[in-house]
């Protein structure tokens, strides 16, 4: 081959392997471009959104709860969230230190939040719930500075009559690790709001709504660059509202009378339905208070003070009902036969009377002389009560008392209540004190409502429900619900209708006859029957008891008072007045027509004796 030829054969080579080249370059672009546009094309435009979209939790607000007459107990009014988009820790941190002055957070605050960070790093981070115009507006003017915060609407629970729908209403808070971890909560996630206490928790399941999501777009630093709303279908859905049998100006009421300085606490039920009326614990506190996280001092206060305004003393407390049980040894005696309304005792009251070589006193020193039954429990004389036990006898009474229901709580819906106590048996004495360690006189003090015999305001009210109507009550309820109308107690009263109508024209004469320990508080318009009790107590002077009901022949409501410490010697009783006025307000908030002759059973009603 000729030198010339050789080369040109050479270049055409090379020509094909520079053109084999570029058409190999040129596929391989050309696939990546069709990889990255086409095949990948969504998971990349997924990647870039999730790079500059962030998403922010849209609370949605709680159901409103209305009192009886539509007044709002709880309602919801704007208020706003600061937030932190997610990013990494470090900046998470430096976030907080810009912020920790301005909003009061404290160094176990700031440590909680950034933990709570680590734990959700793709979640925004709320760092104050509930902020205030102030703290929002220092936000906002000084935005650049603040380029990751985010200021949210959410709505804030508002309790318009405040401490005094403290212990019914209870409060809402930040869910914390311990309630997280229980099964009731498992679709709840850090930072949400939930019921903490009273009807807010009792009924969370039902006031909680869903949330909602809304999204902001990001830069490369992650600064927020322009808020793009919330898409129709991830808008939050607010709570169920819940409507109450409460009247809310009658609670307000009870709390700008119930005696100042003094502890104690009311609660009044319709008979008819079992709605709970009133409910109301003294000392309290202002719920609105705990909204958006409770200031840890104001907590250590509350929790710490010796008047425990925490407490709520209308579900959770239980005293020894003093006088106010005499009612109850009244019907069991009369349930067994042992007591009639006629009744003589063999001794009359001289201030005291003698068992097992030991006196136990009446409260009138120098006694009440001779009665029967219904002035027995006018005059409230211990001494004819104290011979009542003995007649009814201790195993009698120990197996009677669990009959009525005292051993039990009363059902209310709310989160938690305390039972009476009460002993079952002998065995328990036996337990309690040892074989040997106690005497059959333990039957004296348990007649007059002492000794061993604690019972709460919702038992006593419901044990008067049945003695007001003759039916069998129904359970205590503040919500308004079908269900809970038709939930009667496990228990009956038992007696005939006659001895059931003697017992309350005995209780109509306590308040309403002279010589009745309730005289000076009677009604001038309706007929109010009722007890009143005086219960010792190792720590002060006694308490003051009143359970009671009106109008007598026709109730719709009925109320039981205690105010601690409330019976000093030689003073008047100040759970009467309380019970009293309470009751005369309600009736006149129902418009009930004042009776002819209060104090006296109508004449188409009189009870007709039998027995003796």
């Amino acid at each position: 081959m000729r030198r010339g030829e050789g080369e040109s054969l050479l270049r055409r080579r090379r020509g094909r392997w520079a053109a084999g080249a570029l058409l190999a370059l040129m596929s391989f672009i050309a696939g990546g471009f069709l990889n990255l546009q086409i095949i990948s094309g969504d998971r990349y435009a997924l990647q870039s959104n999730e790079n500059r979209l962030r998403t922010i939790t849209v609370p949605a607000p709680r159901g409103t709860i209305y009192d009886r007459y539509g007044r709002a107990v709880a309602e919801n009014v704007p208020g706003y969230d600061l937030s932190l988009l997610p990013g990494p820790s470090d900046s998470i941190a430096a976030g907080l230190d810009r912020l920790a002055e301005q909003l009061e957070l404290s160094p176990e605050r700031r440590a909680e939040l950034l933990t709570r960070s680590r734990a959700r790093p793709n979640e925004a981070l709320v760092v104050r719930e509930n902020a205030s115009f102030e703290q929002v507006a220092f936000i906002e003017e000084r935005r650049p500075d603040f380029r990751r915060v985010v200021v949210a609407q959410r709505p804030r629970r508002q309790y318009p009559a405040g401490p005094a729908v403290a212990h019914l209403i209870g409060y809402v808070g930040e869910i914390n690790e311990a309630e997280l971890a229980r099964p009731e909560y498992a679709d709840y996630v850090a930072g949400e709001t939930i019921g903490k206490d009273g009807l807010e928790r009792q009924y969370e399941s039902r006031l909680a709504g869903r949330d909602g999501v809304r999204y902001v777009e990001v830069n490369a630093l992650g600064s927020i660059v322009r808020d793009l709303g919330v898409a129709p279908e991830l808008g939050s859905q607010p709570g169920d509202d819940l409507h109450l049998g409460i009247d809310l100006d009658l609670q307000v009421y009870a709390d700008s009378i119930f005696p100042a300085g003094m502890r104690g606490g009311v609660v009044a039920v319709d008979p008819a339905t079992g709605e709970v009326v009133v409910l109301y614990s003294h000392p309290t506190f202002d719920p609105n208070a705990f909204i958006g996280g409770i200031p840890l001092d104001l907590w250590n206060s509350l929790r710490d003070h010796p008047d425990k305004p925490l407490l709520n003393r209308a579900s959770m407390a239980a005293y020894p009902p003093g006088s106010t049980w005499k009612l109850v040894m009244s019907a069991i005696g009369m349930k067994t036969g042992d007591l009639t309304i006629d009744t003589y005792h063999t001794h009359t009251c001289a201030g005291s009377l003698s068992y097992l070589n030991r006196p136990f006193r009446c409260w009138l020193s120098h006694g009440h002389g001779r009665l029967q039954l219904a002035e027995a429990i006018q005059r409230s004389c211990n001494v004819w009560f104290y011979q009542a036990g003995q007649r009814i006898g201790l195993d009698v009474l120990l197996e009677e008392v669990g009959e009525f229901g005292f051993l039990a709580a009363s059902g209310i819906d709310l989160p938690a209540e305390r039972s009476g106590q009460f002993p079952e048996s002998r065995a328990w004495y036996d337990q309690q004190y040892g074989r040997g360690g106690w005497f059959e006189s333990v039957i004296m003090n348990l007649s007059i409502g002492q000794g061993e015999n604690a019972q709460s305001l919702l038992n006593m009210a419901q044990f008067y429900a049945a003695l007001a109507t003759g039916e069998v009550p129904i359970r205590p309820h503040l919500a308004r619900d079908e269900l809970l109308a038709q939930q009667r107690v496990d228990w009956t009263l038992d007696l005939p209708e006659y001895q059931r109508e003697q017992l309350v024209d005995a209780l109509v004469r306590v308040v309403n006859q002279p010589g009745g320990t309730a005289y000076g508080s009677r009604l001038s318009r309706w007929t109010l029957a009722g007890k009143t009790g005086t219960a010792q107590n190792p720590h002060g002077e006694p308490h003051s008891w009143f359970v009671g009901f009106a109008p007598a022949y026709d109730p719709r409501i009925v109320v039981a008072a205690i105010v601690e410490h409330g019976h000093p010697d030689n003073a008047p009783s100040l759970a009467v007045p309380l019970a009293s006025r309470i009751v005369d307000r309600h009736l006149q908030t129902l418009g009930l027509p004042p009776e002819a002759t209060p104090g006296v059973r109508p004449v188409a009603r009189a009870t007709t004796v039998a027995g003796g």
